[in-house]
């Protein structure tokens, strides 16, 4: 008997299979359907975790279905090689952040292979390749030239051991995500990508994303964050200075007791010495250096100083106290905001907290609110009271007509914010792409010349930390003429975000070894828009937020036709141990090489995929045995392979049953492919193999469905696959290059299934029906049945629940 052995199988078709170039996209191939299957590029920080296997195994299994269905598939890989990890790894162990980075590179690249991972090798490239990185500056400066890309001082979240800026994301419960260290604020000059510009256009054509994850959408949605509502501009009564707020209630202003400014606001320094504040305001600043500004936006409403002034509300002429509290960031809207204590619940408790007055100007029909007995703010609609000419109008059409009077009195305007922010992408660290960007003391800011591209890390550099980039350190990097007048000028030292580099990486698979430009257009015509998008949900926000804007950069500059890249995109959930999220600290990590080693690819893909559906997250703790332990997977596909074998080598006909059976499968597995159910379309080969076992064991043949089994494992065990197809069964060709099998809708039609009988929801009865049962009939036989009848018991049925033709529930009542 022939004995399964994935260790000397899997090796010997990963050569074969390099060795014919089997998964090399075809650029001039138009005779089939381009497929771009795409996943998520990994960082290299070390061998694969089992997120990466699971992730893998997902989007291989949508590019395998996708060569056997005949399409022209693009199935590349690479790696997003910069970024802090490298960095903090030089200066830990004293290894070059480049030695690092390739030598994680390789390793990875060793297991993917031997994962056997569909990738077509020949794209590969890594993000720190000054091939690639030459394209990202390429691009900054393309950016720049359409004033897209601008630097101001700002405040930013400051890691104070890593010493570097952190986006918001990175920063949790006050602290790095990286290295757990509390996060201060630093103002700091830095660059931005003006994606702000980009705001609404991103919002609509969410709309073209037709098959995203719906929480994906709503994240993306969420965090542009449209406000539509009021610009109103009040002015200062001790200085003259005029102030705009952005209100979504313009029909609460003659609600506001109190105005509050930012820290930052460029007012602040002047109203507090006009109101003699100084001390206080600067004191109130001086703490909050040392508050991350995540923190800041999570700020108690209760905190503020009073700044010694008074505003002016423009609808009624009534003179408010000013304050400056730490909850109202320069960020977000205009840095000033107007307190309404009776309509918003954060108003409400800083008047309570410095004793301001409460004055209520909506209410429910019908019911006055007295301020005196509120506890908490009225948030909701009603009819305006205590304002003037529109008392008794209802919200929100309230909204509308304040906002008209106010464009018509000149005291306001119609107005649209949104929570999006320009995205910094500042980095003061060595292992990134330089921002190609010279300093002139005559002529300003200067990008470097197209010809001039890559400007390239030096390697002989200081990595330790010192509160500016490495690079600002190093004399032979920074000194250089300004291209404009050849006079002495700086380099910029900043290195730009990782997100710059993934926000465009899926363009440059189309042209890897493209010269002139980052890509070629005809070749990113060819393949482009991505057709499936696999990868992780912690990157519903940024990643793809930057690389929709990206997208619709080039298509504003001509260099794409389309302006959305990932019309389709799905979500693998994460892999946990023990309830919790896989780490080296918890000493919790497993990775997939040794399993894969002791076991075979095709058995970690099988259990990893098979352990629930592929959105959700599954705990390898629960899902497989110990490594010294033979896997359930990896006896299963022992079964597969005997019972193949012993079907390719048995000359006996196959029986009607399994034959009607191997349709039924043919046809589910590919609905389940199809959806990503992938941990429905194994069960579905199980069944189909203990069927095959059957009929072996009863003398009959098997080799039909045994052939449809090898095809249809192809995407999800594919090393078994091309193993039983060319070994076992004689094909001359690869299974991954064999055309997906065929069902005869007649044959698969199920025509006797078993119908479920419930009352109150608990099993009582199972009943043989045609498949073909109607809701009618599923209820009379449901109704009739004996076990059911003796179960109600003489109670009365208040409904029946019917779900044709597998399910019936009768409900009772008493």
């Amino acid at each position: 008997m022939r004995r399964y052995d994935p260790a000397t199988i899997e090796p010997r078709w990963v050569a074969a299979w390099e060795a014919e170039g089997l998964y090399r996209a075809d650029d001039e191939d138009g005779s089939r359907p381009k497929f771009y299957a795409l996943d998520m590029f990994p960082y290299p920080s070390g061998d694969l975790h089992m997120g990466h296997a699971e992730a893998f195994s997902g989007g291989d299994a949508v590019a395998r279905f996708a060569w056997m269905r005949g399409h022209n598939v693009l199935h590349p890989i690479g790696w997003d090689a910069f970024g802090l990890p490298a960095e903090n790894a030089a200066i830990k162990r004293g290894v070059h952040p480049k030695e690092w980075t390739y030598a994680n590179i390789e390793q990875q690249r060793s297991s993917l292979r031997r994962m056997g991972m569909s990738f077509d090798w020949s794209r590969q490239f890594n993000t720190c390749d000054p091939e690639y990185y030459r394209w990202t500056q390429w691009l900054f400066v393309k950016l720049f030239q359409r004033g897209l890309a601008y630097r101001k001082l700002a405040p930013a979240n400051w890691c104070p051991k890593d010493q570097t800026v952190l986006a918001n994301e990175q920063v949790i419960n006050g602290h790095c995500e990286r290295c757990g260290t509390a996060v201060i604020r630093k103002d700091l000059t830095q660059w931005f990508f003006k994606i702000t510009d980009y705001a609404q256009r991103l919002l609509d054509d969410v709309e073209e994303l037709v098959d995203w994850p719906d929480r994906v959408i709503t994240m993306q949605r969420n965090w542009i964050g449209r406000s539509e509502g009021a610009g109103v501009e009040f002015e200062i009564a001790e200085t003259g200075d005029k102030v705009e707020v952005f209100t979504t209630r313009p029909d609460t202003l003659w609600g506001v007791t109190f105005f509050v400014f930012a820290v930052e606001h460029p007012l602040v320094t002047k109203l507090a010495e006009a109101g003699g504040t100084s001390a206080e305001v600067k004191a109130m600043a001086d703490a909050l250096q040392a508050t991350p500004l995540t923190n800041r936006e999570q700020a108690e409403s209760r905190e503020g100083v009073p700044l010694g002034v008074h505003a002016v509300n423009p609808v009624n002429g009534e003179k408010v106290p000013c304050f400056v509290a730490p909850y109202v960031l320069m960020e977000y809207g205009t840095g000033a905001v107007m307190g309404v204590p009776a309509h918003d619940q954060r108003d409400f408790e800083f008047a309570k907290a410095h004793g301001l007055p409460v004055r209520v100007v909506v209410q429910p029909e019908g019911e006055a609110r007295d301020p005196e007995t509120m506890t908490e703010a009225y948030d909701h609609e009603g009819v305006m009271v205590n304002s003037g000419p529109f008392d008794g109008v209802r919200s929100p059409e309230s909204i509308a007509a304040v906002t008209r009077w106010l464009e018509e009195q000149g005291k306001g305007r119609a107005a649209v914010t949104y929570r999006l922010r320009d995205w910094l992408i500042s980095r003061q660290r060595y292992w990134g792409a330089p921002i190609p960007i010279i300093h002139c003391d005559e002529h300003g800011e200067v990008a470097v010349p197209e010809g001039d591209l890559p400007v390239l890390l030096p390697d002989d550099v200081d990595f330790r930390l010192g509160g500016e980039s490495p690079l600002a350190r190093h004399p032979g990097f920074v000194n250089v003429a300004c291209p404009t007048c050849g006079k002495p000028a700086r380099r910029d030292t900043d290195t730009m975000d990782t997100f710059v580099d993934s926000s465009w990486y899926f363009f440059r698979y189309c042209s890897p070894y493209e010269t002139s430009a980052p890509f070629d257009p005809a070749d990113v015509a060819r393949w482009m828009p991505v057709d499936q998008y696999t990868g992780g949900v912690e990157h519903a926000i940024l990643h793809l937020l930057y690389s929709r804007f990206f997208t619709k950069v080039l298509h504003d500059m001509g260099m794409v036709g389309f302006t959305e890249p990932f019309p389709r995109m799905m979500n693998q959930g994460q892999v946990i141990f023990g309830g919790a999220s896989m780490s080296k600290s918890k000493g919790n990590l497993v990775g997939p090489m040794p399993f894969v080693e002791r076991w075979g690819s095709d058995a970690v893909r099988l259990t990893l995929l098979f352990a629930g559906p592929f959105e959700d997250d599954i705990d390898w703790q629960l899902i497989a045995p110990p490594l010294d332990r033979r896997p359930p997977m990896n006896a299963w596909l022992g079964r597969v392979h005997t019972a193949v074998w012993e079907a390719a080598e048995r000359e006996a006909a196959q029986p009607e049953e399994l034959t009607r059976l191997m349709h039924r499968t043919i046809e589910g597995v590919t609905e389940d492919l199809e959806r990503f159910r992938f941990n429905v379309a194994i069960s579905k080969l199980q069944v189909l193999t203990n069927a095959i076992r059957s009929a072996l064991d009863g003398g009959e043949g098997a080799r039909d469905a045994a052939s449809a089994v090898a095809q249809m494992l192809g995407p999800l065990a594919p090393f078994l696959a091309d193993e039983l197809w060319r070994e076992a069964l004689g094909n001359q060709t690869s299974v991954h290059v064999s055309s997906w099998p065929s069902f005869d809708p007649e044959l698969a039609r199920q025509e006797r299934v078993t119908l479920v009988v419930q009352v109150d929801g608990k099993v009582r009865d199972r009943l043989g029906v045609d498949a073909s049962a109607d809701e009618a009939t599923c209820r009379e036989l449901a109704l009739a049945s004996e076990n059911a009848r003796r179960f109600l018991d003489g109670r009365r049925v208040s409904q029946v629940i019917v779900r044709p033709p597998r399910l019936v529930n009768i409900v009772t009542s008493g």
